[in-house]
């Protein structure tokens, strides 16, 4: 009897363990995962959108990344990212306006326990934006010349990245905050004053994987669903604002699904609100909802 009380238990440990084992090896994310979700997605929107934004054919975002590093299990690595972001207006000739330019370097560093479901990543980016563009900034009566103004800055970005895995839900938890900088020697002059050098950004991301009793072993599961929260806060002296004019924050919500039946891309809504981000319409403000695809390739 002693016996076969003592096979059970070691039956019931052997059995706890081993589910525990795979918990942990899915909670565990490697840096390359915590920077591809750093880096973010490409995407196409969809002609329809909601709000004030100029009526366009589509926002298009392509953003490949090229990882440089000594071994997959490296504590550090860098990411070049050459960014595009282009509006095709629903104009005559449907036209492609001052594309923004956006190429980057990141460097990521891994620290504590590389086995840890919980990490802290620290991060650095030095990038470029600009438009492609060398008319004068203003036209003859004043205003920003958005049709061929000369648009350029260069920045650095610094901040930290918390990850995180809840075995209850099977879902996957980042928060970044972080701090962007656009020296005044680093910026065209026309910008001083009415573009923000300083900023800090805030995100918090969670990927739903999908509730599979058995997994197979090192299998790498997509996430059904995400979510992608943004708040970003103007903090320096800039139009003579108020500084707790609310046109300070820009806020961005992302909703994405991914259903089955497609392999790389899904679905998203966004709804965005605060100063534009694409180049020289940088002193328009949107308050708009959006769908469109965007890719997923991030395994976990």
């Amino acid at each position: 009897m002693k016996k076969n009380i003592v096979l059970v238990f070691i039956i019931v440990i052997t059995t706890i363990t081993s589910a525990q084992t795979k918990v942990d090896t899915t909670a565990i994310l490697s840096l390359d995962k915590i920077a591809q979700v750093n880096q973010g997605e490409s995407y196409v929107t969809f002609p329809f959108d909601i709000g004030n934004l100029e009526p366009l054919l589509f926002e298009a975002n392509v953003s490949p990344n090229f990882k440089i590093r000594e071994r997959k299990d490296s504590r550090l690595m860098a990411v070049l990212t050459s960014q595009i972001i282009i509006r095709m207006f629903d104009e005559y000739s449907y036209p492609v306006k001052t594309p923004s330019y956006i190429p980057q370097i990141a460097f990521y560093f891994l620290t504590g326990h590389k086995e840890s479901a919980n990490k802290l990543t620290l991060f650095g980016k030095i990038a470029h934006h600009s438009n492609g563009q060398n008319g004068n900034f203003y036209t003859e009566n004043g205003d920003i010349n958005l049709q061929s103004g000369n648009f350029a800055t260069n920045y650095i970005e610094l901040g930290f990245l918390k990850s995180s895995y809840s075995q209850n839900l099977k879902a996957f938890k980042f928060i970044k905050s972080s701090f962007e900088i656009h020296p005044k020697s680093w910026m065209l002059e026309e910008l001083h004053g009415q573009y923000s050098g300083l900023r800090w950004h805030n995100t918090f991301l969670a990927y739903k994987l999908p509730m599979k009793t058995n997994p197979l072993p090192n299998e790498k599961q997509r996430a059904n669903f995400s979510i992608k929260a943004e708040t970003t806060i103007m903090l320096d002296n800039f139009n003579n604002w108020n500084y707790f004019d609310a046109k300070r924050l820009n806020a961005s919500l992302i909703l994405y699904y991914h259903p089955k039946f497609l392999e790389d891309i899904g679905f998203f809504v966004q709804f965005y609100h605060g100063m534009d981000y694409y180049n020289i319409y940088f002193q328009h403000q949107i308050n708009t909802i959006r769908f469109g695809i965007m890719t997923e390739v991030l395994r976990f």
